[in-house]
């Protein structure tokens, strides 16, 4: 099979194992989460935000990650608040900028603390708070509270996915019908147009009274 030669290429030529199963297992995530919306109803970030955020769990664990992520959060919706509150306008940019350099001096005053911790998946994390950011502008703090939550419930679930260990093996020797399977099954979620699960429990009163 043309993927299977190109992945033992890639692992003769000194590509990391973990590696290739990160990108055979990126899909798969992609699915789970597209799934989890669809059919379960968590919203969260849209799909690339949980997704980069299960991968930084991977490389730093799911403690510290989510401990950077909601302080990131955090000082990005506490500087949004007060730029409003002082009714201070900056074109969107410059806020943008004003709210990075926030993020970056939280995150340097408890960078000691990290230990030996992948500095590149801390960049990742910071660099994702211009996406929170935008995500949340025109909301309120209830609703984006409420998103942040959903958005790392879908990234500990995407985590699972990736560290579980007979689907990172059968995904390593059968990445055709891995990926096959993952389309197939993308393109059958595409076409679901029912109810989500948390909506049949929200109406579930008007369902049964029928």
């Amino acid at each position: 099979m043309i993927i299977q030669h190109a992945i033992a290429g890639a692992i003769e030529a000194g590509v990391p194992v973990n590696t290739i199963i990160l990108l055979l297992l990126l899909p798969v995530v992609a699915l789970v989460i597209a799934a989890i919306r669809n059919l379960v109803g968590i919203r969260g970030f849209g799909i690339f935000l949980p997704a980069a955020l299960s991968v930084v769990f991977v490389a730093i664990g799911p403690l510290v990650g989510i401990g950077l992520f909601l302080l990131i959060v955090a000082v990005s919706t506490v500087v949004r608040l007060a730029l409003r509150k002082l009714k201070i306008k900056l074109l969107y940019l410059p806020r943008m900028a004003l709210i990075f350099w926030a993020v970056v001096v939280a995150v340097l005053a408890i960078v000691r603390f990290l230990g030996d911790v992948s500095i590149f998946a801390v960049l990742i994390l910071i660099l994702l708070a211009e996406d929170f950011i935008r995500v949340q502008l025109g909301k309120s703090v209830k609703t984006a509270v409420n998103l942040t939550t959903e958005t790392l419930v879908i990234a500990l679930a995407a985590f699972l996915v990736l560290t579980f260990k007979p689907l990172q093996e059968y995904a390593l020797v059968n990445p055709e019908i891995t990926l096959i399977a993952v389309g197939v099954l993308d393109f059958l979620l595409a076409r679901y147009s029912g109810l989500r699960l948390m909506e049949i429990w929200r109406f579930r009163k008007l369902i049964n009274g029928k």
